[in-house]
């Protein structure tokens, strides 16, 4: 996992791809909700709307062929951030790059405009929760495919 603001001295560490995200973000702040391609299947970002809510109507996912970059534009969330291995896992879902966990939180992380979070396969997370209140957030997640093979379908 990586927590940082896109305006840190830390993201000159970070991968060519990660910073290439990053530096492409002002081009999502406004726009339609919607999966949009960067780099064919290797590269994309989910543009996600959604309101924040309690930890109960959520669920926790991790994935396997690629990484998230969530990159905050707009309100408030927090995500409750966990380890695939100390967790149970359920079926993995290829086509959709989707691992279903269940477990405990080992932190959580909050997300205001500018803010991202780097999730690799070994971090489960549970996202779309609310901070003080339930808000509307306004949020790209970068999906970057870090096994060569991809899953089936993307």
């Amino acid at each position: 996992m990586i927590y940082g603001h896109v305006e840190d001295s830390m993201t000159d560490t970070l991968s060519s791809d990660m910073l290439a995200c990053l530096k492409m973000a002002a081009l999502f702040e406004t726009g339609n909700p919607g999966s949009y391609p960067i780099d064919g299947d290797r590269v994309f970002v989910n543009i996600v709307e959604y309101p924040t809510v309690e930890e109960a109507d959520r669920f926790w996912e991790a994935h396997r062929s690629y990484l998230d970059l969530h990159l905050m534009l707009e309100g408030e969330e927090r995500i409750a951030l966990g380890r695939t291995e100390i967790m149970e896992q359920k079926d993995y879902v290829e086509a959709d790059d989707f691992l279903p966990v269940d477990g405990e939180a080992c932190a959580s992380v909050i997300l205001r405009p500018g803010d991202f979070l780097v999730c690799y396969p070994e971090d489960a997370h549970m996202t779309a929760l609310k901070a003080d209140e339930s808000m509307k957030i306004r949020k790209a997640i970068f999906k970057i495919r870090i096994n060569p093979e991809g899953p089936a379908g993307v």
